[in-house]
């Protein structure tokens, strides 16, 4: 898969540089992935959830941070849409801001 917006990533680490391993391995396995849909996907991420209007939630380093990406299955692309702490991210969806990211 190709992944957009990279330089996200770094800035994440920089701020939470704890999320460094988790983050670099899900870009690894990421970017050999070729998946076709959610079920593939799963079979890679089983805790990644698909929130809507072609957006999902992938769980980093035990749930500790979110990775909200919107991804183009048939372009085999990722757009890394916001990465958020665990409580950042409850409070984004308390608050209806998942379909802004």
């Amino acid at each position: 898969m190709v992944i957009i917006a990279r330089p996200m990533l770094r800035e994440f680490i920089l701020r939470y540089p704890i999320s460094a391993n988790a983050l670099n391995k899900w870009y690894i396995d990421v970017s050999k992935a070729d998946w076709k849909n959610l079920q593939e996907l799963k079979r890679t991420f089983n805790s990644c959830d698909y929130i809507g209007n072609d957006r999902y939630v992938f769980d980093i380093a035990g749930n500790r941070f979110r990775l909200i990406a919107m991804i183009h299955f048939r372009r085999r692309t990722i757009y890394i849409r916001k990465i958020l702490t665990h409580d950042e991210y409850t409070a984004w969806s308390k608050k209806g801001l998942l379909d802004s990211a």
